[in-house]
């Protein structure tokens, strides 16, 4: 058993409780902001990306520049960079960092938001389109002399890469809560990203993972990545004080149209926004601290539901999933700086005690 945490890198100060429309790069608080992750022993930390932000490569070197250890998920949407490229540039932030990247990819679940960088697929063509993209990387990657490619969306000759990832290749990841992101991620994903949703529902998840990835015929699993929003104090009573305090913050930054999503804006399109929504109409607390008004004050717009306690609280409901099979556990805040910090000290440690215990009680049953 083991588990690795996932954390996201901001640019700036700006985040969901203070947001700050339009904010420029901070150099000296991304610098601060990542060596913090790596001081308080994150492993992972996600570079996110939209249609309005920034570079997702030039933000993801500049965190491993100012890192030790810790390692960059550098988010991609097909349409964004053409494969061959993508390939070399993974590649050299992959070597110049000794080995320290992973791509995330986002197959785009809004049709509008797609459309602003003039991509206009459906959601079934985004999906085999990164089915495509995957297998090139892999290829170029992987072969020594020159290859090419006839596929519907990518087409090309005799291309060759004389970049090659530090340990010969580079993780991937692949999300989503659709059949297709099942059927790619299931049979090509190296991780496959979750959203923070009940035991139950994420069992189903995590079997339905399985069961493409052997439908493909591996013999291996994708490691399974579950996101939450911790919301953490010193006891369980002082907690959900915060996060009724966080969920009106919330709600008033999205009246006064400070939040990524419009108060008029209809139901997402995406299968994953849409599983959140109907979660969190069944109740607002889930299993030991599972947490849905977060989800429905932000119309389920990405990583929403909330786990809400002390930190021994919080760390038993991730061991929980730990022991469901997540290996990959992505926690970030509202707070993005504090909140990370508090992670660190409190939460990080009392989990891996939590898995060094299980370690140990398997070995003494083992005897």
């Amino acid at each position: 058993m083991s588990a690795e945490f996932i954390s996201v890198s901001f640019p700036n100060a700006s985040n969901d409780l203070d947001p700050i429309p339009d904010a420029p790069v901070d150099p000296r608080y991304l610098e601060r902001y990542a060596r913090a992750l790596d001081d308080y022993g994150f492993n992972y930390t996600l570079i996110p990306y939209s249609s309005s932000s920034f570079d997702p490569f030039t933000i993801g070197a500049t965190v491993l520049a100012h890192t030790k250890n810790i390692k960059i998920i550098v988010a991609l949407r097909p349409n964004t960079v053409y494969p061959t490229v993508a390939a070399k540039s993974l590649a050299t932030l992959d070597q110049l960092s000794g080995g320290r990247v992973v791509v995330h990819f986002i197959a785009g679940g809004s049709d509008d938001e797609q459309a602003r960088e003039g991509d206009f697929l459906n959601k079934e063509q985004r999906y085999e389109r990164q089915e495509e993209y995957i297998r090139i990387l892999r290829l170029a990657w992987s072969s020594t002399e020159p290859f090419d490619f006839n596929g519907e969306y990518y087409q090309f000759k005799q291309f060759r890469s004389a970049v090659r990832p530090t340990n010969g290749t580079i993780p991937i990841s692949v999300g989503g809560s659709s059949d297709a992101a099942y059927r790619i991620g299931g049979s090509l994903g190296d991780i496959f990203g979750l959203w923070g949703e009940p035991l139950a529902e994420t069992k189903q998840q995590i079997e339905r993972i399985y069961a493409e990835a052997a439908k493909a015929g591996r013999t291996d699993r994708p490691r399974i990545w579950v996101t939450f929003r911790p919301i953490v104090a010193e006891t369980d009573e002082l907690a959900w004080e915060k996060a009724h305090r966080v969920l009106d913050r919330l709600k008033d930054n999205r009246e006064r149209g400070l939040h990524r999503v419009a108060p008029s804006a209809p139901r997402p399109a995406n299968v994953g926004s849409q599983r959140l929504l109907d979660i969190a109409a069944r109740g607002d607390v889930h299993d030991r601290a599972l947490w849905y008004p977060t989800v429905t004050a932000t119309n389920a717009s990405g990583a929403t539901t909330a786990l809400v306690g002390s930190p021994r609280t919080i760390a038993d409901s991730i061991l929980d999933y730990i022991d469901l099979g997540a290996d990959l556990i992505s926690i970030r805040g509202y707070d993005n700086f504090n909140d990370a910090v508090d992670y660190g000290r409190y939460i990080l440690p009392l989990v891996r005690e939590g898995i060094r215990e299980r370690e140990e009680a398997k070995k003494k049953a083992a005897a």
